[in-house]
């Protein structure tokens, strides 16, 4: 056998030589695309094609990812994440517009939707995140900045991230890059006396907001009984028109009802049979 292939050598060298360089050629031209990389096609320092480009909304399995070819020794490959990545701030102190200084750790989530224009201007992705993380401090601390420790726990909240998130995708646009979103895992006062002057100022502001929404609910009480008394009234008014003598009757029931059906009360009225009080007793 090893007999064989020393003739098969000896005979047919030059043949050999060009099969195994076409092979060589072959493989240095073949390239496997992976469905989560971009892979952007570089002819001597110049961006020439992107394969497997990120487009939203595009099915899996439809955007090209697989083998490709590529020119050998002409053409660089350079493989790009086509997933969503992550910046990450490190905790840091910010002060708020009410000169609190609060401990914020934040992260921003991207993602390349433009290989060529990344290349062109940071070269890799790890420059792209170097780049945007003073970017996204920067604007987070502009946007804290200008609202109250208070605003951060409420809904206006959302609205801060909304607007980091606007201003850094502004600025990534630049790198070829998309900000999809900005969260703030924790805005924290420092431990000790800030922290709890502030829970007790907090405390007190609620103290006071439950007990204006008790002084309006009374208010609304007050004025619901004096709509109701009134409603009372001209009911009253249009019964007497239409039969005085059974408005006369009800208001007597109900001064009766009154005078003599207080429980607890020791107090004796002596009246004569014949007293006006009485009349709708008699009958009359």
């Amino acid at each position: 056998m090893g007999g064989f292939f020393e003739n098969l050598w000896r005979e047919q060298k030059a043949v050999l030589a060009v099969l195994a360089a076409v092979l060589l050629l072959a493989i240095s031209s073949l390239i496997v695309v992976d469905e989560k990389e971009q892979v952007l096609i570089v002819r001597l320092g110049d961006p020439v094609r992107v394969i497997n480009r990120f487009r939203p909304n595009t099915d899996y399995g439809q955007t090209g990812a697989g083998l490709s070819w590529r020119i050998p020794f002409f053409e660089q490959a350079v493989r790009i994440d086509k997933r969503v990545l992550d910046v990450d701030l490190e905790r840091q102190q910010v002060t708020s517009a009410d000169q609190r200084r609060l401990e914020v750790d934040a992260y921003a989530r991207y993602r390349v939707i433009d290989p060529v224009k990344m290349y062109q201007t940071a070269g890799t992705v790890d420059r792209v995140s170097e780049q945007l993380q003073p970017i996204l401090n920067s604007a987070l601390r502009q946007e804290l900045g200008n609202r109250t420790f208070a605003s951060l726990l409420t809904a206006e909240r959302g609205q801060a991230m909304a607007n980091i998130r606007a201003g850094l995708d502004n600025e990534a646009r630049e790198y070829g890059a998309q900000v999809i979103d900005v969260r703030i895992k924790r805005a924290d006062l420092p431990d000790g006396t800030p922290l709890d002057s502030a829970f007790t100022r907090m405390s007190t502001a609620r103290q006071q907001e439950a007990a204006t929404i008790r002084a309006q609910g009374s208010k609304n009480a007050q004025i619901i009984r004096a709509e109701a008394s009134a409603s009372a009234a001209k009911t009253y008014a249009d019964s007497f028109g239409k039969d005085p003598a059974f408005y006369d009757f009800y208001r007597a029931m109900q001064s009766y009802d009154a005078t003599f059906a207080q429980k607890g009360s020791s107090t004796s009225i002596v009246l004569s049979p014949d007293n006006e009080y009485l009349k709708q007793f008699r009958g009359k």
